[in-house]
């Protein structure tokens, strides 16, 4: 019998692709040495070849140097996502720090170089660690222009125009409220002008230019409920709609008159492209994720990373000619002789006459099953038909436990009113919405309505702890992994450049404490008696240590079976290969030791 080992792949990337300018070579993040590194595989597929050797770091973003002789990278140390700027060869050598000042945030732009490689755009909170400043550092003799934002405004660079003239830049007040900058850098005092502004408040992300600088691509909300692109024309400073879906664009890529972009069509991506306007067709493409894509100069090579249910996430290039072709195999033992279980793509009733979008994992063995509710995190995020969670829902089908993972009120991928419903409302109307996925659960056949169990990490997490103390269910079992357990001390708690965002999706530590203290699960703590696994990273930034301290103090207080696991070198979420595959190992043994009993 296969046990979770076999079902964890064999590496996992980080959602970042980068193809040299000649298109002979991809670069990536990879943890198949054990943490996040620099890796590059030849296009036309082959050996994949380690560049970097990162000890007690991670890397995350990456982007060739101008020349392609070498790459330019950032890293933090035990994910405390306090990121440095790197700089390696393409044959592995010469690793050099290239960021100067204190451990801050650092971001790179999307892409980081312009003006022919003169200069690198990155972002940074080290003049104000509330403020998310741009700067435009001159290679050529090292020096900075600093740009800074708007009150209540963080930064982020997107892109240099390619005739070197103009940077444009993404001005983020929340998830949804991200307006667009542009900077005209011959201006001696580099004044952002907000050009979105006539739009009012929404989301406006930034995207590719095109080659004559008079014009970029953008995705935006502001012709209905999903992201659509648009087209900004700087000289008549107008903005004109180029698709028409009922789903959110993902990401958008151009090069001359090759336009590709993907769509989230109900949790899965769907790829298209246009030449001249005129659209292509993409054959080939397996169903799933789409997590990154990059370009080919001419146009005749997409990279991609895609994530299916069957297939773990991998690495590949789509040639829109003749198909699609993996680069990289990942499947682990269990994949190859067992088939994986695809989701049903299912609705269930909530309140208000909402229709929650969700999907239902059946093990393929006869029921009744026990089942885990699992909550994604963000809670701006999206339960998707991927390989999730290193194998761990695989597993957990093939020892005969069902998997149901609901998109409930605040998931992306269903509309701006459905995300929006959680703003400052966590713990109320996704803790009705979890209620009624359980009310779901009883109506369907083959499910031991009996044996529940629930998961999340991250909001997944604080949601998690909700179900188990404030839902009338006798729990089989609940796992919390970098999961908040008291809001107002979370708020106060959160990385300096996210305070608007924070009041504005969560609610203010000190006008909000009434309010975020009726919904902490710590208040209903004594509620608590479903055995409980929880997991921390010491070095978590988002979702500090003390977090989970508080929970699990509460609950030792009353003697309830409470396993509490700290990671001292992670953060949120698992940058090393090891402790992952350990984490989810154990949560699968703990859910199968208490979903399993009769």
């Amino acid at each position: 019998m296969p046990d979770y080992l076999d079902f964890v792949p064999t590496e996992r990337f980080r959602g970042q692709v980068a193809l040299s300018s000649d298109a002979e070579t991809v670069a990536y993040c990879s943890n198949a040495g054990g943490s996040f590194d620099v890796w590059t595989i030849p296009t036309v597929g082959g050996a994949p070849r380690r560049l970097t050797r990162l000890e007690g770091q991670a890397a995350c973003q990456l982007a060739w140097w101008p020349d392609d002789k070498g790459l330019v990278f950032t890293a933090d140390r035990n994910g405390d996502e306090q990121y440095r700027i790197y700089r390696i060869g393409t044959d592995g050598e010469e690793l050099t720090e290239i960021s100067a000042g204190p451990d801050c945030q650092r971001v790179l732009a999307d892409i980081p170089f312009g003006a022919e490689g003169r200069y690198l755009l990155f972002a940074a909170n080290d003049r104000d660690r509330t403020v998310q400043d741009i700067l435009v550092r001159d290679l050529s003799d090292d020096t900075e222009r600093r740009i800074v934002p708007p009150d209540g405004v963080n930064f982020t660079p997107a892109s240099m125009s390619p005739d070197g003239r103009w940077l444009l830049a993404a001005g983020v007040r929340s998830n949804t409220d991200v307006a667009i900058y542009l900077i005209d850098l011959t201006d001696p005092d580099l004044d952002a002008v907000c050009v979105t502004a006539e739009h009012g408040s929404g989301y406006f992300a930034p995207g590719p230019w095109t080659l004559d600088s008079t014009a970029f691509y953008l995705s935006t909300d502001v012709w209905g409920e999903f992201t659509a692109i648009g087209r900004y024309a700087l000289g008549e400073a107008s903005m004109e709609r180029i698709t028409n879906d009922d789903w959110d664009v993902e990401h958008i890529e151009a090069v001359g008159e090759m336009l590709v972009w993907s769509l989230n069509h109900g949790g899965r991506s769907v790829l298209r492209a246009t030449r001249n306007g005129t659209e292509l067709t993409l054959a080939g493409l397996p169903q799933g994720v789409i997590d990154a894509i990059a370009l080919s100069p001419d146009g005749e090579q997409i990279v991609l990373e895609i994530d299916t249910p069957r297939r773990p996430s991998e690495l590949g290039v789509l040639d829109p000619a003749g198909g699609f072709r993996y680069l990289t195999d990942t499947r682990p033992p269990a994949v190859q002789v067992i088939d994986p279980v695809e989701p049903d793509l299912i609705t269930y009733s909530s309140s208000g006459g909402r229709r929650i979008h969700a999907l239902l994992y059946r093990p393929s063995t006869s029921g009744p099953h026990p089942v885990v509710l699992s909550v994604h995190g963000g809670p701006e995020a999206q339960e998707r038909p991927e390989y999730a969670y290193a194998g761990l829902y695989q597993y957990l089908l093939h020892e005969g436990v069902a998997v149901l993972a609901p998109n409930i009120a605040g998931s992306t991928g269903y509309g701006l009113t459905h995300q929006k419903l959680i703003y400052r409302d966590w713990g109320g109307i996704d803790l009705v919405d979890l209620d009624h996925a359980v009310r779901h659960l009883t109506t369907l056949p083959g499910i031991d309505v009996d044996r529940i169990a629930v998961m999340g990490g991250s909001y997944g997490g604080f949601a998690a702890l909700s179900c188990l103390s404030r839902l009338p269910y006798r729990w089989a079992a609940g796992v919390s992994f970098c999961g908040p357990s008291n809001l107002v001390t979370l708020a106060r708690a959160c990385p300096p450049t996210w305070r608007p965002t924070v009041d504005a999706v969560l609610g203010n530590p000190d006008t909000d404490i009434e309010h975020l203290t009726r919904r902490s699960p710590i208040t209903y703590a004594d509620a608590i008696t479903a055995p409980l696994l929880v997991l921390q990273g010491a070095h978590d930034p988002r979702v500090p240590q003390d977090e989970s301290d508080q929970i699990v103090t509460r609950l030792r207080a009353r003697g309830i079976d409470v396993r509490y696991d700290i990671y001292p070198d992670e953060g949120h979420g698992f940058s090393n290969r090891t402790n992952e595959i350990k984490a989810y190992g154990d949560i699968a043994q703990f859910l199968l030791t208490h979903l399993m009993r009769k």
